[in-house]
């Protein structure tokens, strides 16, 4: 039937919800105060400054806000260069091309789907304002080596570290960091497919104090309503560009609600993620797949699991076999530098481990409540079909 909506046994997502949401939205909705910045955004925005040691936290209604922040931010202007992934979603770049840059689009790593940082020196040149790294699956960019060439340049760096919630980089001095708290700015997700969510929503981080009084301003629609409210002006105006980035106190409450279970979401997730890299290992082992990797210097959040394919056909093959056995696994990112919009503007370089992993890439279903007899099917359908292939 058209525009009947099909269903799975087994899903990809399925969002998780501690119980506490609509009582925390209950009480927001008590207090007479929902729109942003009230008692709930201040509780979240404080949980990651206290725990990751974030300078200053601003809630967002998306991560794709957060990085349309991060451009303003970075003040970027018709003529400047970006350097970012290929393999990565739209917000990343179509933020910085608002602005008016020239993306230029870097390749992935040939062991994992993040940028391949020993090419970024090569593409930057006396036009490039920033660099943008996405912690693919949650897992850390090699920061010493991106800081490196960015402070020697003098360009700034932004995370997109959508998918990177709790998660760690230990550098060549032995220090761990999280994730969010190393490059200028960083900007984090919410969406529902996200280990911690709020239906939509997203977060800016501040690293650098130079930017922290204009974020809060771009945050407030221009206006330094934030800085009335502290009572450091006696009124507040129009001042700078912005826009509204708030999201809403019901939003926030809902998130509090889930950052107060995080560590029992994170063990779960792990336990999960640990079961399909131990299940599925013999078939990496007998050459069939490539499993998701996790480099030396980065701790795993568990955000997804993804195995690769040895072509865009026994992909597309693996998708339908599980489709057909009732589970729902999907591909994920198209590279940017091909897409209609940019391949145009896309210089002649050939990414070809971005494209690899644009045909080759599966994602398996992943979620808080997905059930051991739910991953065994899985993982049994996954042997079953390598095996008659």
């Amino acid at each position: 039937m058209s525009g009947q909506i099909e269903t799975f046994s087994i899903e990809f997502n399925i969002p998780f919800f501690t119980g506490k949401e609509t009582k925390y939205i209950k009480d927001a909705v008590k207090n007479a105060k929902i729109s942003g910045n009230g008692l709930y955004t201040q509780k979240c925005q404080s949980f990651f400054e206290e725990k990751y040691g974030f300078k200053k936290c601003l809630l967002t209604s998306s991560c794709t806000d957060a990085l349309e922040m991060a451009a303003i931010l970075c003040d970027i202007k018709p003529g400047d260069e970006v350097i970012a992934p290929s393999y990565t979603f739209v917000s990343t770049v179509n933020a910085f091309i608002l602005r008016g840059a020239k993306v230029v689009f870097c390749d992935s790593r040939s062991d994992h789907p993040g940028i391949d940082e020993s090419k970024i020196e090569s593409l930057i040149t006396e036009k490039t304002k920033a660099i943008v790294v996405v912690h693919y699956a949650g897992v850390a960019c090699d920061m010493d080596l991106v800081m490196d060439l960015a402070n020697r340049n003098d360009i700034f760096v932004v995370e997109d570290a959508a998918q990177a919630i709790d998660n760690y980089y230990t550098g060549k001095d032995g220090i761990q960091k999280p994730l969010g708290a190393i490059g200028h700015l960083a900007t984090f997700s919410f969406h529902e497919t996200k280990n911690i969510i709020s239906g939509e929503g997203g977060m800016l981080v501040v690293n650098d104090e130079r930017f922290v009084k204009r974020a809060e301003i771009i945050w407030e629609k221009g206006t330094n309503r934030s800085a009335f409210f502290k009572g450091e002006v006696d009124k507040y105006g129009w001042v700078d560009i912005g826009s509204s980035f708030l999201p809403s106190e019901i939003i926030a409450a809902f998130l509090y609600a889930q950052l107060e279970n995080l560590d029992k979401i994170q063990d779960k997730r792990k336990a999960i993620w640990n079961h399909y890299k131990e299940e599925l290992g013999s078939l990496e082992q007998a050459g069939k797949i490539r499993l998701a990797y996790i480099p030396s210097f980065s701790t795993n959040n568990a955000h997804m699991f993804y195995l690769i394919c040895k072509s865009m056909e026994e992909r597309d093959d693996l998708i339908a076999y599980l489709k057909s056995e009732g589970i729902m696994a999907v591909f994920h990112y198209l590279s940017l530098h091909s897409s209609p919009y940019y391949k145009d503007k896309h210089d002649d370089r050939k990414l070809v481990n971005s494209d690899l992993y644009s045909n080759c890439l599966v994602r398996l279903p992943f979620y808080f409540k997905l059930s051991m007899n739910d991953q065994i099917k899985i993982q049994n359908a996954i042997k079953n079909f390598f095996m008659k292939n």
